[in-house]
Formats: structure tokens, sequence, C-alpha cells
């Protein structure tokens, strides 16, 4: 990888060029993903931390999550990553079904993610969390519950599982597009959400976000922060950061990116956000989650209009039941789950 110690440099750059956008706030959880982060090797991570420790205030930081391929987790890999303070390990396997893997063209097999897992928790790092995919063409309802079945008896803490998207310009796009490959119909898809939802509240998982599922007290604190509207900093290609006020985004080209760094002209583009935004956001990222959206803080943030009008929109789904209010907290119902998209277009600000 030529471009490599390059952008480690940059990386390292970039956090000393912005470790005040978050305003001094200690990190409560660092994440490495979004790409290939077990390209790096042992000197990478060690440089990268040490920045870390001398630029910002991580004593408060308890989740530090890497995110790996099934393929890359070897023995001697796993070991190394041992002697880094990672407590968290995020892995893709999407299915332990080898005609699933094949077709989402992933480099692994089952027996390699499967043995993924054993490694991770072989050498203490138990919390592990694996992405899990539905909704492939011609999947069965008994395909999918094998998928979470096997999921279970691994005692996998945490869990995200999405519906395949067919997103254009995609290989999987072209092929829908060409009749090769026809997406599920919408009856299947709520099947095997709705058996998704059962199968794994049943076994002791807490739904906390409509993607994801974890055991008590084995939620993910990073993930939470998106949804919660904490301030993130997003270090290194097409990576966001938010800080209550903005949002802001690397370009995504790698040679550009380290360009721009060395330069000293780090290419960012940025959106500030009005009031309007802000409570949209809210709306769009609260009632993903379990902890729902607190009308107390709409009033607070947004003033008596944005409330007035939230409770007017939200007035129907409540009499629906599929929104509930406990005190001034408002959530999705169990059936308004189904339709959260559909509510969320609602109660935002137009």
């Amino acid at each position: 990888m030529k471009y490599k110690e390059p952008y480690v440099d940059a990386l390292i750059r970039e956090l000393e060029m912005r470790k005040d956008y978050i305003d001094g706030e200690p990190l409560e959880t660092i994440y490495f993903g979004g790409g290939t982060p077990s390209q790096l090797q042992s000197k990478d991570f060690e440089r990268i931390f040490n920045a870390i420790h001398r630029l910002f205030d991580v004593s408060h930081c308890s989740e530090i999550t890497l995110e790996a391929n099934p393929d890359d987790m070897t023995p001697e890999y796993v070991t190394s990553l041992c002697s880094f303070p990672f407590n968290r390990i995020s892995m893709g396997v999407q299915s332990f079904k080898e005609e699933d893997l094949r077709f989402l063209n992933r480099r692994h097999n089952r027996e390699q993610a499967l043995r993924a897992v054993e490694l991770c928790k072989e050498n203490g790092l138990s919390n592990i969390s694996i992405d899990l995919i539905y909704g492939l063409p011609g999947q069965t309802l008994e395909e999918w519950e094998s998928n979470l079945d096997r999921t279970i008896r691994l005692d996998i803490p945490h869990i995200s599982a999405y519906h395949l998207i067919y997103e254009e310009g995609t290989a999987l796009y072209k092929l829908k597009e060409a009749g090769k490959i026809s997406p599920v119909e919408e009856e299947v898809s709520v099947t095997l959400f709705t058996s998704l939802i059962d199968r794994l509240t049943a076994n002791g998982y807490l739904h906390y976000e409509i993607s994801n599922f974890a055991r008590p007290g084995m939620i993910s604190r990073h993930n939470s922060s998106y949804w919660t509207g904490k301030k993130y900093l997003g270090i290194g290609p097409s990576a966001h950061s938010y800080n209550g006020k903005s949002r802001q985004w690397n370009i995504s080209s790698l040679p550009a990116y380290i360009r721009g760094i060395e330069k000293g002209l780090p290419n960012i583009e940025v959106e500030e956000l009005d009031i309007n935004t802000r409570y949209n956001d809210l709306i769009i990222t609260g009632l993903r989650t379990m902890w729902g959206v607190s009308l107390t803080e709409i009033q607070r943030q947004y003033g008596n209009d944005k409330l007035i009008y939230c409770k007017k929109q939200a007035s129907p789904y409540l009499k629906q039941g599929l929104l509930v209010q406990k005190e001034d907290i408002l959530t999705l119902s169990r059936n308004g789950i189904f339709i959260s998209d559909s509510i969320m277009s609602d109660l935002l600000w137009v």
C-alpha cells in the first residue's frame, strides 16, 4: 500500500490541526473504521494512539473499537491487537451462509467468520459486534432464521442488521436493472424484519435502535453518540464530523486528502445547521432509538413553535398506537417501527 505511510502522517497531522473541533471535550469513544483499518500495522497503531493521547483527554474513554474483515483476523493479527487498548471488535460478517457471501462478493467464507469470532474470544476481545444483511434475492425466512440462530449460539453481544439496498452505480444495482436479480417483495421484507426483532428480543437482546440490538450493558456507545446528538470528530478520507452547529466531511479521494493535509489546507465540506435542520436531525436520529425524543428538549432548544408543531404532527400516530408518549418522551411503538420513515417524515419541519 504505497500511500500507507503518508496516510498515517496525514491522519496525525489532521488530528493536530482539528483538535479543538469538539471544544476540548474529553473523548468517550474511539473508532477505527470506515475502510480497511486492518491494513495498518502495529507501528501505525502505536503512532496514532500516541497522537491521540498527546492531543486529547482520554481519561473518560471507555470504548475503543476496531472495524475488521473476518478474513483479516488471523491468530497473529488478533494477538497484535491485544497490545493496544482496543476493547471492542466490529466485523462485517453479513451472513453465515456460503451462497450469500458469494452473492455479496465477500472475501471471507463461513468458516473464516466463525473462526474470527472464536479468535477474538480466545484473546479476551469478547465485546464483539457483527453486521448481518437480510432481504437478499430469494432469501427465505428459514434461511434468515438459521443465520440468526447461528449468531445467537455464538453469544455475540452486539448485532447490527440491515436490509440489502441497491445503491445506484453498484454491481448489484446493475444486475437489478438488467433484470438478472429481483429484490424481495415488501411482504417478505416485513416478515424477515419481524423475525429479526422477535428472535433477538426473545434471546435477551435490547432493540435499542432500528437496526441495532445489544445484550444489556453492551450497547455501542460510539454508535449511540450519532443518535443522541453528541459531538464527534472524524479523521481521514470521507470522515464526517459534527459539533452541534455544523456538519463537516472530508474529501473521499485518498491522494487528494493527503495533498490537502500536507499543504495545511484540508479539503473539507461544511454544512452550517440552522434551527430547522437541527430540529429535523433530532427527529430523525432520536426516533430511531429506544430513548426517543424529549418534548421538553424540543421546547428548550428550538422554541414553542417547534413544540406545538411536533405535538400536532404526532397526534394522529399517538391515537393509532404507532407512537407512544411516556411523560415528555416520544418513541416509536413496535408497530410504528415498521413505518418509521413515514412517521419521521411527517414530524419534520418543512
